[in-house]
């Protein structure tokens, strides 16, 4: 008796040491995992970066498969400069919306630059739904000019009634009003600028605008120092309506 329990025991312990190692086999064949996916973007805070994250948030996209971005712009300059500030060597192409005006734009596939874009505020069909971007705090004037230059605006013009009087505005426009609301509070804590947010008519778009001291002090900041990253046709513009206000 004591030798046929014996015997059933080693089959019995045999059979269990094979189940498991077949269980092991097949667990790690569907556990199996690829390559750790390498980033085409470094990711590391400076001022290239924060310029190219505030691009990203006004004309950029994030595709809903989790790991391709693209930024579009009918200035191939912006286009450029994004590249440049992120490294990529994807080419830039272009084209043509449904009305036929002609547009650049570079994409390429990045899970992990995607997946921190995520962690920072930005998302699939962001525009109406973006509330604010976590940006550090000496970065965040970088931040806001790459989003003056993709989605800011300046104008200026002499008052038809005041002779003397010359307007000029600068503002900023967005689908979202709850991160043009966020951006002011920025920009109010900073700099003590208030500006106004205004509705277009028959239009989702909303307007954070700053008008003439504000639009100075705004403007001083953005461009805070000799050679910063910036589109020079928005520069220069500035620069002409600052030598007649001051």
């Amino acid at each position: 008796m004591s030798a046929l329990f014996w015997c059933w025991y080693g089959w019995l312990s045999n059979w269990y040491t094979l189940l498991a190692s077949v269980l092991r086999s097949d667990y790690n064949m569907r556990v199996k995992r690829g390559p750790k996916p390498i980033g085409k973007v470094k990711i590391n805070w400076s001022r290239k970066f924060a310029y190219a994250i505030g691009l990203l948030t006004a004309d950029g996209c994030l595709s809903k498969d989790g790991r391709h971005i693209d930024l579009t712009s009918k200035d191939r300059t912006q286009v450029v400069l994004f590249k440049q500030c992120l490294g990529l060597d994807t080419k830039v192409s272009h084209k043509y919306s449904g009305s036929g005006n002609l547009a650049y734009c570079v994409q390429f596939s990045d899970v992990l630059f995607y997946q921190f874009l995520m962690t920072i505020g930005l998302s699939p069909a962001k525009s109406k739904t973006i509330s604010s971007v976590t940006i550090p705090e000496r970065y965040f004037l970088d931040f806001l000019r790459g989003y003056f230059d993709g989605d800011g605006c300046s104008y200026s013009y002499y008052d038809t009634v005041f002779k003397n009087s010359y307007r000029f505005y600068v503002s900023f426009t967005s689908a979202s009003p709850l991160f043009l609301d966020w951006l002011r509070a920025k920009l109010d804590t900073s700099l003590g600028i208030r500006g106004h947010i205004g509705y277009y008519r028959d239009s989702p778009y909303v307007q954070l605008r700053y008008s003439k001291r504000e639009a100075v002090v705004l403007c001083r900041a953005m461009y805070y120092r000799a050679g910063v990253l910036r589109l020079q046709r928005k520069y220069l513009k500035i620069q002409r309506s600052l030598s007649i206000v001051e």
